[in-house]
């Protein structure tokens, strides 16, 4: 028997594909200033000959320093896409039988709930009753507060981060405070402008329920989730000279994001209000027909179709070289099908 596979729909953006990869991809949310020239360095000294400590004891104590917290209140993990799938099985497994999603957000939390058999609800309120509920500030797609309430005693509640280094404006809703008392997921690699290292991490909430669900995560993880890249990165990721970069960054990027909402708009797209480092967009002419034509001119987007929002477009922050190159790209392939 000969299985066929296929490549997942929300694969389809972020990096190469069967023709390589384009020269200007719209349809990551990396951060486009980088990469982080510290982490770069410290990728070039990581010790590949060797496995990293199982423990991670000094990655977790510095990402423990770096957040303020507890060092056991550290989850070390293989990427955010993983601690997805792992939490949503350590909840499945305790008994666990609903997931609370945003309206519109990322594929995996639905994909994690679906493959454990869980019930999947757009809400906010899970009707009272317990429920793993996802919320993702700023969020994707479309950069934004996209929040649940606190987790009640039997519940459980992540917050995903993934964004929240690459705000340009805004502030976070969730003070210390209310962190403290949600699941954090923290993902780095975008932030960094180095998607293709997979590492991530999580911070436990401070309650007695945390512990027990903690205890379950811990026993699904796999032996070394990160190899010695991942643990450069994070290590670097939390010292002063990458959150320095980073800051500068963000002002480069505040720049790049007012020209290419500018732009745009030039082609009459309708831009929706976003606090990070992309948007979401109307465009005039649906993406799906000029895809093909676009991407042999080195030009992807996201088609926020899978996200709930059809004739939408998902655009990362690119330098204006890239911009102009969207602009006549999509300028000639429109042209071509009006006749």
């Amino acid at each position: 028997m000969t299985l066929e596979r296929t490549t997942p729909t929300h694969a389809l953006h972020g990096g190469p594909d069967g023709a390589g990869a384009a020269r200007h991809d719209f349809s990551t949310n990396g951060n486009a200033a980088g990469p982080c020239p510290a982490v770069l360095a410290a990728l070039r000294a990581a010790d590949a000959a060797h496995y990293p400590d199982p423990a991670y004891t000094s990655l977790r104590r510095a990402l423990a320093a770096f957040h303020d917290v507890a060092v056991e209140r550290v989850v070390i993990a293989g990427s955010a896409s993983e601690f997805i799938h792992r939490i949503t099985a350590a909840w499945a497994q305790g008994g666990g039988r609903e997931a609370c999603l945003p309206m519109h957000s990322y594929g995996d939390y639905e994909r994690a709930a679906s493959a454990w058999g869980l019930q999947t609800l757009r809400t906010a309120d899970p009707r009272g009753r317990p429920a793993l509920r996802w919320c993702c500030e700023p969020s994707s797609p479309q950069g934004q507060a996209d929040l649940v309430p606190h987790t009640d005693a039997s519940g459980v509640c992540v917050l995903d981060m993934a964004y929240e280094p690459l705000r340009l404006e805004g502030r976070p809703s969730f003070d210390a405070a209310q962190r403290n008392r949600v699941w954090q997921l923290w993902t780095p690699n975008k932030a960094m402008g180095l998607t293709g290292i997979r590492a991530a991490y999580a911070i436990a909430p401070q309650n007695d329920m945390a512990a027990a669900l903690s205890q379950r995560i811990e026993q699904l993880s796999p032996s070394w989730p990160i190899g010695a890249h991942g643990v450069a990165m994070l290590e670097t990721w939390a010292g002063d000279e990458a959150q320095a970069w980073l800051a500068q960054s963000l002002n480069t990027l505040r720049a790049w994001k007012a020209q290419q909402r500018a732009l745009c708009e030039s082609l009459r797209w309708e831009c929706l209000p976003s606090d990070t480092n992309f948007f979401c967009a109307r465009t005039d002419v649906p993406y799906p027909k000029l895809a093909a034509e676009l991407r042999t001119e080195g030009i992807k987007l996201r088609d926020c179709a899978s996200f709930g929002l059809p004739g939408h477009v998902r655009l990362g922050v690119l330098p204006p070289q890239s911009q102009q190159a969207l602009k006549e790209a999509w300028t000639r392939a429109a042209k071509a099908t009006e006749h």
